[in-house]
């Protein structure tokens, strides 16, 4: 049977075409990309939906876009919201709370009102087996709704909808599901979910189990990094990556600290440091036994290192995890205080989740030198590479997709 936005039904065994919806941030995309590449390597179109913010993104992964829509600008929403002169998001509003999200529903009814109906259009046009979503993508249920097509979602870690996203999504776009005669936000028909179950927030209905495969952009493997493994092993070292939105909304003072605390050498370890060119005057002088590098895909590096120092954002943090690699972690916003939070209860990592902890380098060296010597963070970090490693590959959940699309699955 085919409906009004497919195309002829889908077998397990027929060619799909996929179309992937994003939501106007990297960060969201970037998780999706493996699954896509196995979608591609077994013989399926994937198509991406996205708009300007996304992009370079998405070529950059390889894969063929259709520009939706304007750009929505939503780090600029977050830095206008949560920014102020001096101070970085977690001085300004403290911990994320669900009652916060109030800030942003304008935000999304915007972004829904400029892109569904073109996303509405282009799956009437395109004729899609199957959509795939990423986690904070709410307008690709409605098109699947509307148009009778599967709508898979895709976490890229510990889930935030959990949290309060979801419900204040809903009160947001209601009046936009209502004119199109839809009682409530759909629900997607599976979720794919690459994270452990004992990593997931407690409370998460399970998902399609799939093991995390690092993305984080297109690299080179450092000429000094290649001679260094030509050598022998390199030294013992700490990473500290505080990502780009971190550093963008006032967080060079707290990687200044940071900087200072890792690199005093009472903990015997070099530091390596991700920052942009853009921030190191900012940032000023560092400590002798800190090199600071560009950044590059984590996956290149972190498996060398005895920890990891970063912000909790969900890419860096599955990255790491996956790598069997202690984890310092200083949440700033969002989920990143629920990976935090995670990460320590199964014994992976610290959480340092105060702004007074944060701002004490006192308090990070003490904590960077539990992370260090104390075994039981390692023997942990490996039991949860062990666990990631073994759940499916993305290959291996393309034949269930397959099925979801002609109707057989979840």
């Amino acid at each position: 049977m085919t409906s009004a936005g497919r195309g002829p039904a889908a077998t397990p065994e027929a060619r799909m075409r996929v179309l992937l919806i994003t939501s106007p941030s990297a960060t969201h995309f970037l998780p999706m990309v493996p699954l896509a590449w196995a979608l591609r390597a077994a013989g399926h179109d994937v198509l991406v939906a996205g708009q300007p913010d996304v992009l370079d993104a998405v070529a950059g992964a390889g894969l063929n876009a259709v520009p939706t829509g304007r750009r929505a600008g939503i780090d600029d929403a977050m830095r206008e919201l949560l920014f102020r002169p001096g101070l970085r998001p977690f001085e300004c509003v403290g911990r994320w709370t669900p009652e916060m999200l109030a800030a942003f529903p304008p935000v999304w009814q915007r972004h829904s009102a400029d892109v569904l109906p073109r996303y509405l259009d282009l799956a009437r046009a395109h004729r899609p087996d199957l959509i795939v979503c990423d986690v904070m993508e709410f307008n690709a249920p409605v098109v699947g709704a509307q148009l009778g097509i599967p709508v898979v979602r895709h976490r890229y870690g510990v889930d935030p909808l959990l949290g309060g996203v979801g419900p204040a999504a809903r009160a947001a776009l209601r009046s936009l599901h209502e004119e199109l005669g839809l009682a409530e936000l759909p629900e997607p028909t599976a979720v794919i979910d690459p994270c452990p179950a004992d990593l997931q927030l407690p409370g998460v209905a399970p998902g399609l189990a799939m093991r995390y495969v690092p993305y984080n952009g297109n690299g080179v493997l450092p000429d000094w990094l290649r001679a260094e493994r030509r050598a022998g092993a390199p030294p013992r070292r700490v990473l500290v990556s505080l990502g780009s939105h971190t550093l963008a909304l006032n967080g060079v003072p707290l990687l200044r600290g940071i900087l200072a605390a890792a690199g005093d050498g009472s903990s015997g370890v070099e530091v390596l440091a991700t920052v942009p060119e853009a921030y190191r005057a900012e940032l000023g002088p560092v400590p002798d036994t800190v090199r600071l590098i560009d950044p590059l895909p984590l996956h290149l590096i972190a498996g060398d290192c005895a920890a990891v120092v970063h912000h909790g954002g969900a890419g860096t943090g599955m990255t790491v995890a996956g790598l069997g690699v202690p984890q310092l972690v200083l949440p700033q916003f969002a989920d990143t205080f629920a990976f935090a939070e995670r990460l320590a209860a199964v014994g992976a990592g610290v959480a340092v989740d105060t702004v007074e902890q944060q701002n004490d380098p006192r308090f990070l060296r003490k904590a960077l030198g539990t992370l260090l010597g104390e075994p039981s963070y390692g023997h942990a970090a490996e039991r949860l590479r062990h666990t990631m490693e073994a759940m499916p590959p993305p290959a291996a959940l393309v034949p269930e997709l397959a099925r979801i699309a002609a109707g057989a699955g979840a």
